[in-house]
């Protein structure tokens, strides 16, 4: 099926050369992420992964000795269970930043939501498929659950009717016989329960798949002429939605924009004379926004096998071969570490660097300090996977990549972020650590590990204490501008709570400077005699203290300074693991 990605057509499926078969591996790490990805939880046993993937259990357990060792995975439970780690996000990011549509357009599509007060959606095409890349949710009661990386069949949704624009016979053929091979749509799994029952039992007779082929195709038809799409209630009962196309300057179809509402609200032709100037504005705001980010009309691409020979004349006199840097790990761990998916991961990861136009094959070597060779192998299983395609020159990734994973990660909560760090530092201070939010003028606990000792604090998730009291509520004032500092203060009812409690206004703004300045904050006894606790900021990639992490400690046992000695360094380190993590799933 031709690949419509987020910049223009990709090559029609056609059989791929086997590269050399050191790459095995990497093609095995990836059926062990995709079927992780769909696990409840992102979370699976070996046991369970060898039953799922057909692999061997040797073999999987050589696949996820790697994957851990490359922190893609975490080991819990007693190390029996296999989870899905927030670095392995950086497969997804690689397309996310590479084809610079979230940064580009996201903030449009935010500004549209907002305007209409309805979840805004950006989709690209996947094959078969519209593949969510922005999801801007409003907060209701009934709102869409669709997670970024997400993708739905075409014939289920209005973006798909869109694509479908572009398809050719061949395209609707192999769209045919997925539909026929999986008429429930379980290949989906971000397809609703409830919708995949919605046509019943008949939907496998051949009638039936004619029907749901001639609607679709009457869909795409009306997409034709009118130059907009609607879904009436294709996902789930309740669900509606328009679609617009949003094209390059070039006018290749790069995504569809989205508006969803739900019949309680609307009905299909109330929310097209609502929202549908507006989302035609915002797409012709999003075609000069790519104009002015310099997005390139993309080369014609080429099949993958045509691609090998073109880069193999294209390196004759590219420069010496670097030093491969997984030689050290496959020397430490021995045969359990397969060298060729660390690299494989490694050249993916990196060509979301090369931004819209991707990489060349020196490039991609280059930046990862592999061989051309090497990098050659692994770019051609990727593509043999559906993951890059190449105009013969340079390689990108298709966002069919997000599937490794990137849905389930990108819907880590803070907390859910922060808890393996947390339960480390209980591990490494033998002290009960926390993760607390501002929330009004109080902090409030999204995470908590607690130490096994028989006189601890008692603090649950959901727990709220004043923030002027608390070192974690210091850290999160102490980030705001100085203006919002002194209101907050000016607003807060400083009780003293113990008889260390700081409740002069002037003292505590001294104190939110200092903290703000040394980037931690330690509060003795001010919440609750006996307890004293130490915290430093948890920061998003725009460097904002969005959350802070602290170690309680009773003050008979850790004085002030074996805190800062002995303690603040392991919360540190945790704070700017808990803060890489949130880089990684920020998309």
């Amino acid at each position: 099926m031709t690949e419509t990605t987020a910049r223009g057509p990709e090559p029609a499926e056609a059989p791929l050369p086997h590269p050399d078969e050191s790459v095995g591996p990497l093609e095995r790490g990836f059926a062990v992420l995709r079927v992780l990805a769909d696990a409840p939880g992102g979370r699976l046993r070996a046991s369970e992964l060898t039953r799922a993937t057909g692999l061997a259990r040797s073999t999987v357990d050589r696949v996820a000795a790697t994957l851990l060792e490359l922190d893609c995975l975490r080991a819990e439970g007693d190390g029996r269970d296999l989870v899905l780690a927030p670095p392995a996000a950086r497969l997804g990011n690689a397309y996310l930043r590479g084809s610079g549509l979230p940064e580009a357009l996201g903030p449009l599509a935010r500004e549209l939501a907002a305007r209409l007060d309805e979840s805004v959606s950006l989709a690209v095409p996947d094959r078969d498929a519209a593949r969510f890349i922005v999801q801007v949710k409003r907060r209701r009661a009934l709102s869409i659950s669709f997670r970024v990386g997400d993708a739905l069949p075409a014939e289920r949704c209005a973006p798909g009717a869109l694509f479908a624009r572009d398809w050719t016979a061949a395209d609707f053929e192999a769209w045919h016989a997925r539909l026929a091979a999986d008429p429930a749509g379980d290949g989906f799994p971000a397809l609703p329960r409830p919708g995949r029952a919605a046509e019943p039992a008949a939907i496998g007779a051949v009638a039936a798949i004619d029907a749901v082929e001639g609607e679709f195709r009457e869909r795409v038809e009306r997409a034709r002429r009118d130059g907009w799409v609607a879904d009436d209630q294709l996902i789930e009962q309740g669900l509606i939605a328009l679609a617009v196309p949003v094209r390059d300057p070039a006018g290749a179809l790069v995504c569809a924009l989205s508006v969803v509402s739900h019949t309680s609200r609307q009905t299909v032709a109330s929310l097209a004379e609502s929202v549908l100037p507006d989302m035609l504005d915002c797409a012709a705001r999003m075609t000069r926004t790519l104009a002015e980010h310099g997005v390139p009309a993309d080369a014609a691409a080429v099949d993958v096998a045509d691609a090998a020979n073109a880069v193999d004349a294209a390196v004759v006199d590219a420069p010496a071969e670097p030093i491969d840097p997984t030689a050290a790990a496959k020397e430490q761990h021995g045969p359990g570490y397969l060298q060729s998916l660390a690299r494989g991961i490694s050249v993916l990861s990196a060509l979301g660097a090369g931004g819209p136009a991707g990489m060349t094959l020196s490039e991609a070597a280059a930046s990862t300090g592999l061989p051309r060779a090497t990098a050659r192998r692994a770019l051609l299983t990727s593509a043999r996977q559906g993951y890059v395609t190449t105009d013969g020159n340079r390689f990108r990734v298709l966002p069919r990549i997000l599937e490794l994973g990137y849905p389930r990660l990108s819907q880590l909560s803070l907390g859910e972020l922060a808890q393996p760090h947390l339960a480390e530092v209980v591990a490494a201070v033998h002290e009960s650590a926390s993760m607390a939010v501002l929330d009004g003028d109080d902090i409030r606990y999204v995470a908590r590990a607690a130490a096994g000792r028989i006189m601890s604090v008692d603090i649950m998730i959901g727990t709220r204490f004043p923030a002027y009291a608390t070192s974690m509520g210091r850290v999160l004032l102490a980030d705001l501008p100085e203006p919002e500092r002194s209101r907050r203060l000016a607003r807060a009812e400083l009780k003293a709570l113990t008889s260390h409690t700081v409740t002069d206004p002037a003292a505590l703004a001294r104190m939110l400077a200092a903290v703000a300045d040394e980037g931690c904050a330690l509060v003795d006894q001010e919440l609750e005699e006996g307890l004293r606790s130490i915290a430093v900021p948890v920061r998003d990639p725009a460097g904002r203290a969005v959350a802070a992490v602290n170690v309680s400690l009773h003050a008979a046992r850790t004085s002030a300074d074996e805190a800062r000695a002995d303690v603040l360094p392991v919360l540190r380190a945790a704070a700017a693991r808990i803060s890489a993590d949130l880089e990684l799933v920020s998309g």
